[in-house]
């Protein structure tokens, strides 16, 4: 227990790479209360409304308990003997690159390391590799080739002194809200600009002073453009370049490239340059728009050329500024879970960083080149050069582009360990062996956010059944392979002072991570330890890179790269006009394993949905909640069409969140091409090409139920309720009998029913009961069905006469969709008290309903609200 008391434990939110610290309270009854950490410097007390749910996600209903080889439960002994003898046998058969490991940001520090020195060390390839490569390898890789190292220049505290702040490929409002509060709050304070530039209209686009709407994947082109202007505008820093090579190659490039590529008019880049150059104070924040392209190390270099041209770098309030997309993505970089990296920041090409990392470790052997990265993997999976995997905390057949063929891959591969927390997922059914793995509040270790802070994530709650911490089955397999006396590990506390210790060398070799200070802590303080910022040492702790000029390249100094706007990839063409975007929503996280638990948070948004232009949409003849198939060259979809013009024509986007497990017709990532990134081996993401038609549905449906329920049909999509399930459905053939096919979807063959059918118009409605409960309710209809949903989930388990009316009786509030996801209130309830309380603002909102109070990530719907109410159409 820590700080707060002996009922309370300090520890680190398992979502995004902000790194929010929580304070954890078991309520008593195998869940937790859960708040944010007013004294941990990434969020000050803030929570996002993810945060803020973690204790709604803790249900252990569908937790794997026990590892299972087949399909059967088996003990520890025999699911670890048989992993190690597979892979003992097949590298003995085919050699050390015949295996890979697929691991994941969710992983602590510790377990990463643990793996990284097993592969690398002891099994003796390269071939391990993580969800991150997603993510943010193309900035790993533009941090070195401008550094030298994968150094993220500043801190957080940046953005509260910053005069400007640019958004860069990043709804920074709904992937990283903590974060985007601290901005809103230098505004308020300081009158901080902020800038974003995306081709889509986002929620971040709410408090923004200039939307650059690109087209999308010309960002190089765009700070080509910014690079010229500083040099005719006289900003660059003379001195400072002393220090930095390739300027004039950047500038000579950044000249012959082309700024009407971005789609742009002359005035608003002008504008942008002009603003960009009058602050000294300027972070540039990217994230997911900028790393998933096929030119994604180019656009950091871009952004990183016009921060060296000016000395911007490293200094209070100015810099570049990637934030990661996973609690632990930043450690993941730092212990060498990336195939191209050793761990500290070491190079696995380097004869004397090898030798190095080999002698302390004390390895039979160490790869000279680099492993295959995540794509590369999963396609040597599919043709065989792969023959064992083992992948952790992870969901590749939905999260890899071309999902489809990495799914039949993983099915097809000779052996294939998975482990996690839950056998429902769609890569954990393809398994050999499923390993029980503890969760996070089960699990102890440290993480790295976005700014290098370093915490503490602490276990708070027992581990169900056999479930075992990643890094002890890690060992324990190491230790099966013959490796005994170097993964002979007792607790995370002894890894963690090994690799403390292994960062000395890094430190020796003059990289920037060195942590060798924290190598002698005892277990007592590993305890206790508080969020610490590296770099650790005397001269520099805590703080911020680069403002002195000094790089991590042999010579010292920095880089400027020569650049030029590459395309995407794949052209649209008339059978696939649509480029496709995809990307994150506020209240989901990747796969939902975790956040598909919490109701409040599957209440915003409970399908997938592609968001298309109106003038795309009429030349379709599509209307609103109209289903829409999505094919493109990889694979096809089905989604929900939802008309905005927040994209440009031509664009569509989805979210990337949806399986198998939840609407298997929305796994997005099965149309996106396996196109990736030449330097840093990233794939691109956001712009796949498409075409968009309207499903031909013979009939809609919408479901709720105390229960599960078992869909079969061309779409579905599920998402959990405070009583049970609601259901999206769709199909392409007509039902002939609604009772029958009801009673199956709900496994419900007995129960008393409640029904009104008209087959010629093709609607039917029906409610089961027991003793005057309702179990479920099926609402039917030619087109997409008008039912009070919010009202409606609220039922199940209850006595609702009425339920079959789809609508609440008249002397009873609907309060309409979930906007607040944070304190559940609904668009009615604040429509309401806009028009009877008379609030005329956001923060009015807030105070009479606690709506944006919290992680503020509604706010910008709310202004929405607001101006909906002002104009003459919503008052009639």
């Amino acid at each position: 227990m820590d700080g707060a008391g002996v009922s309370e434990t300090r520890s680190t939110c398992p979502y995004c790479g902000v790194g929010c610290g929580v304070i954890l309270r078991p309520d008593g009854a195998g869940g937790l209360d859960v708040r944010g950490d007013p004294d941990h410097p990434a969020n000050r007390g803030r929570l996002c409304s993810k945060g803020s749910a973690l204790g709604d996600t803790l249900d252990r209903a569908g937790r794997l308990l026990a590892p299972r080889i087949s399909g059967q439960e088996v003990g520890w002994d025999s699911a670890l003997d048989l992993v190690a003898k597979k892979f003992s046998d097949t590298i003995a058969r085919h050699g050390p690159d015949s295996v890979a490991f697929y691991v994941s940001g969710q992983l602590l520090t510790e377990d990463y390391y643990v793996a990284n020195k097993l592969m690398k060390g002891f099994i003796g390839s390269a071939n391990i590799d993580t969800n991150s490569r997603l993510c943010m390898a193309s900035t790993v890789a533009g941090h070195k080739r401008a550094f030298g190292t994968d150094t993220v220049p500043g801190s957080y505290e940046d953005l509260d002194a910053a005069d400007l702040v640019v958004l860069v490929g990043s709804n920074l409002a709904w992937c990283h809200p903590v974060l985007y509060q601290r901005v809103l709050a230098a505004r308020a304070k300081r009158g901080t600009k902020i800038v974003v530039v995306d081709p889509r209209r986002t929620a971040s686009c709410d408090g923004a002073d200039m939307h650059l709407a690109l087209a999308s994947g010309s960002d190089v082109a765009l700070f080509n453009r910014l690079l010229v202007e500083i040099y005719e505008g006289g900003a660059f820093d003379k001195a400072y370049l002393r220090n930095v090579d390739g300027f004039d190659a950047a500038l000579e490039a950044a000249y012959a490239d082309d700024p009407t590529v971005t789609g742009l008019s002359e005035a608003e880049i002008a504008a942008f340059c002009q603003l960009w150059m009058r602050h000294d104070k300027v972070v540039t924040v990217f994230s997911q728009g900028v790393n998933q392209s096929s030119s994604g190390a180019d656009k950091v270099n871009a952004i990183l050329n016009c921060h060296l041209a000016t000395g911007r770098i490293g200094k209070p309030g100015a810099g570049p500024f990637s934030v990661t997309g996973q609690p632990n993505a930043m450690g993941g970089r730092e212990v060498g879970g990336l195939a191209n990296m050793l761990a500290c920041h070491l190079d696995i090409e380097n004869p004397s960083h090898r030798t190095a990392v080999r002698e302390f470790w004390q390895a039979p052997a160490m790869p000279e080149t680099q492993g295959l990265k995540a794509v590369d993997m999963f396609q040597a999976v599919g043709d065989g050069r792969i023959k064992a995997l083992w992948i952790i905390h992870t969901n590749p057949a939905v999260s890899m582009p071309d999902a489809d063929a990495v799914r039949d891959a993983i099915s097809g591969c000779d052996f294939t360990v998975v482990s996690d927390i839950t056998a429902e997922t769609d890569t954990a059914r393809l398994a050999d062996v499923l390993l029980p793995a503890a969760a996070w509040a089960e699990k102890s270790g440290t993480v790295t956010n976005s700014d290098r802070t370093i915490s503490r994530q602490r276990s708070v709650l027992p581990a169900p059944g056999q479930a075992r911490p990643d890094w002890d089955i890690l060992a324990d397999v190491g230790r099966r392979m013959g490796f005994r006396a170097a993964f002979d590990y007792q607790a995370p506390a002894e890894i963690f002072r090994e690799y403390a210790a292994l960062s000395g060398i890094a430190g020796y070799f003059g990289r920037d991570f060195d942590i060798s200070a924290l190598r002698d802590l005892d277990d007592p303080d590993y305890d206790m330890l508080a969020p610490r910022r590296w770099p650790l040492t005397e001269a520099r702790e805590g703080g911020r890179f680069f403002a002195d000029g000094q790089f991590f390249h042999p010579d010292g100094r920095g880089r400027m790269l020569p650049l030029r706007h590459r395309a995407p990839e794949a052209n649209r063409a008339p059978r696939y006009p649509f480029r496709l975007n995809t990307g994150r929503i506020r209240d989901q996280w990747h796969t939902m394993t975790r956040t598909a638990l919490s109701p409040r948070l599957s209440a915003h948004l409970a399908e997938p949905f592609l968001d298309i232009h109106p003038g795309d949409a009429a030349a379709l003849a599509l209307e609103p909640g109209d289903l829409v198939q999505v094919q493109s060259p990889q694979g096809n979809a089905i989604l929900r069409a939802r008309i905005s013009s927040d994209v440009q024509q031509g664009d569509v986007f989805a979210p990337m969140h949806w399986t198998g497990e939840t609407a298997p017709s929305g796994r997005i990532d099965a149309l996106v091409a396996p196109v990736v990134d030449p330097v840093s081996g990233q794939p691109e993401s956001k712009a796949a090409v498409c075409a968009v038609t309207k499903l031909a549905a013979a009939w809609y449906g919408f479901a709720v139920t105390a229960g599960d329920l078992a869909p079969d049909c061309a779409y579905w999509a599920r998402a959990r309720t405070p009583s049970g399930y609601r259901a999206e459905l769709a199909g392409t053939t007509p039902v002939a009998d609604w009772e029958a096919e009801a009673r199956r979807l709900f496994g419900l063959p007995e129960a008393e029913v409640q029904s009104v059918i008209d087959s010629a118009r093709g609607i039917a409605r029906l409610a089961f009961y027991d003793e005057g409960r309702l179990l479920a309710a099926l609402f039917v209809a030619p087109e997409p069905v008008a039912v009070l949903r919010d009202y409606l989930v609220t039922l199940p388990g209850a006595e609702a006469p009425q339920a079959i009316t789809g609508a609440p009786p008249a002397d009873q509030p609907d309060p309409g969709p979930v906007l607040c996801s944070c304190f559940s209130v609904g668009v009615n309830t604040i429509l309401t008290a806009i028009e009877t309380e008379g609030l005329m603002s956001v923060e009015a909102i807030g105070a009479a309903l606690g709506a944006g109070t919290n992680c503020g990530s509604c706010r910008p719907e709310l202004a929405e609200l607001l101006a909906r109410c002002a104009t003459p159409e919503a008052a009639e």
